[in-house]
């Protein structure tokens, strides 16, 4: 039987969509096993911007009444957290029983530009560690002449009183304690159970997140010094140093599992 030419092209653009549709249904299916296999529990915010214009962004999990931040890198020069705390984005991505009690805010980078620089200070030169309105707070070049003056202060500031966290870790370098402020020297013990820091009280330092968060607020907040040779091992050995450690200060008071 012969067909006619016009038979012809319909078959074959019926064929041609019957292919598409079978190609959109397996594109479909690989995506929602791929999304299955890792389950997108964080949802990603930008808060803000540094003076030169880097996002500062927050990774955001679960919706339970208990709130947990932990960021890094707030001192440029001070990175070893922000592949800690991405280790733990990653591990708490595959933990949706913590993330069902809990609310956990993690900011890998609270200072880019000084990230950026490799230098303890933002693009202006301040100290964002000491920009906070603590009762102890020092105005200076340094500090800067008014709290707050810096954008990323105001981030971390806005953050507070948005989320108002039950509990903090603020991950430094180089003084190889367990620093705390405020009421948190359980917390601080109980994460040193886990990784090879001691517990050192330091003292609240003028005008610091940890004296603003700690003493004025009273929250517990964690300032975790790492050491300076942290800088040399890969995220995965951050991880088999400190990683407990950060699982217990987002389980507390309960042991890390």
């Amino acid at each position: 039987m012969r067909l006619s030419l016009k038979t012809i092209v319909l078959t074959l653009k019926i064929a041609i969509f019957t292919l598409a549709l079978t190609g959109c249904a397996s594109r479909q299916r690989s995506s929602s096993v791929e999304w299955i296999k890792t389950p997108q529990r964080f949802t990603t915010q930008t808060l803000g911007y540094s003076v030169e214009k880097r996002p500062i962004d927050l990774y955001l999990g679960g919706s339970g009444p208990e709130t947990i931040l932990i960021l890094a890198s707030i001192h440029g020069d001070e990175q070893a957290g922000t592949p800690l705390t991405y280790k733990l984005l990653e591990t708490l991505r595959q933990r949706g029983d913590l993330l069902d009690s809990r609310r956990i805010l993690i900011i890998p980078v609270a200072n880019p530009d000084g990230v950026a620089r490799n230098t303890r200070t933002n693009a202006y030169g301040i100290d964002l560690n000491r920009n906070f309105p603590a009762e102890n707070r020092e105005n200076s070049l340094t500090y800067g002449f008014l709290a707050l003056s810096e954008p990323e202060s105001k981030i971390l500031y806005n953050l507070l009183d948005t989320y108002k966290p039950n509990r903090i870790v603020s991950i430094h370098q180089p003084l190889n304690c367990i620093d705390y402020d405020g009421p948190a020297e359980a917390l601080a013990y109980q994460m040193a159970a886990y990784c090879p820091l001691p517990v050192q009280k330091l003292g609240a330092r003028p005008g610091s997140f940890g004296a603003y968060a700690g003493e004025t607020l009273s929250i517990p907040i964690i300032t975790l010094e790492l050491e300076r040779s942290d800088d040399n091992l890969t995220a995965e050995q951050l991880w088999q140093k400190y990683g407990m450690s950060l699982m217990a200060a987002v389980m507390y008071p309960q042991a890390p599992y």
